[in-house]
């Protein structure tokens, strides 16, 4: 239980609790910060570690409905809050690390904990994304009938949440959010950068070309026409109902290369369907 005034019983992705470790190493009290920083990286870590014992014995249907989902997830949240903070738990070992890191400057210390923080978890950056993007991503979705929680989920995943979209040699944005490779036809402008292929389950680095767009809305709509409009994801458009299914579906219609990629974007999905429920 959390016994902390100024910190809520929540996860470091959580926006509030941000704020209030913030709070709390702006008044001075670094040690206190510090332990709580700690606590909140030990329960992301036991967050994701749940998550991946869940994946690994789930059988293919049998938590299929999104409403299953979300209440996973909260339960793996709530337990990983729990188990965290314990006495010679992996927090201590984190406190110690930070400690070590932070070096003793006392105003420096105060605010390198929630900066420290902030980009261990990714929460701010993830939450800005999916705000960013949910207009564009609900004009889409009123077309094609693909859920926008899906659509930026993916798009979240593929350019790990906005830090490395494909951009033109000269640094411009490409606004490919998908990965959408330029064959088939292009004919509309390209992006050539270097990337990440599975080959025979061994990953090599490429080069190759990626369509590139005016827009955002612009890279939703291609994406929900590749989607919806070729009979290679038929499959997919048959499980909007839910999240590992639409995952899966990718996976196995060959979207991607990586042997894990059902289940990193059933992760993206999911933790985008948390932020816009916190954000309602």
């Amino acid at each position: 239980m959390n016994t902390n005034p100024l910190m809520p019983s929540g996860l470091a992705a959580d926006p509030s609790a941000l704020s209030a470790l913030r709070q709390q190493a702006a008044t001075g009290n670094e040690r206190a910060a510090l332990k709580e920083a700690a606590k909140q990286f030990e329960s992301l870590f036991m967050r994701e570690l749940l998550k991946s014992m869940r994946e690994a014995t789930q059988k293919s249907g049998l938590t299929d409905s999104e409403g299953e989902a979300m209440g996973t997830d909260l339960l793996d949240q709530q337990f990983a809050v729990q188990l965290s903070g314990l006495p010679g738990g992996l927090s201590e070992a984190i406190e110690r690390q930070l400690a070590r890191q932070m070096g003793g400057a006392n105003a420096a210390n105060a605010s390198a904990v929630p900066t420290t923080l902030d980009k261990v978890s990714g929460g701010s950056r993830q939450a800005g994304f999916v705000a960013k993007h949910t207009a564009a991503a609900n004009a889409v979705a009123v077309e094609s009938g693909i859920p926008a929680s899906y659509m930026i989920g993916q798009a979240g995943h593929e350019t790990g949440w906005g830090k490395s979209e494909i951009r033109h040699a000269d640094g411009s944005p490409s606004f490919n959010l998908f990965g959408i490779k330029a064959t088939g036809g292009w004919k509309g402008k390209v992006a050539e950068v270097t990337t990440t292929e599975y080959i025979n389950g061994e990953a090599r680095k490429v080069k190759a070309k990626f369509r590139a767009y005016d827009s955002y809305e612009d890279a939703f709509r291609d994406y929900a026409r590749l989607i919806g409009n070729s009979p290679r994801y038929e499959k997919v458009m048959a499980r909007l109902d839910s999240v590992q299914g639409f995952a899966t579906g990718l996976q196995k219609a060959g979207y991607a290369t990586d042997p894990q990629y059902a289940a990193k974007l059933s992760r993206a999905i999911n933790t985008t369907l948390s932020l816009q429920r916190a954000q309602v």
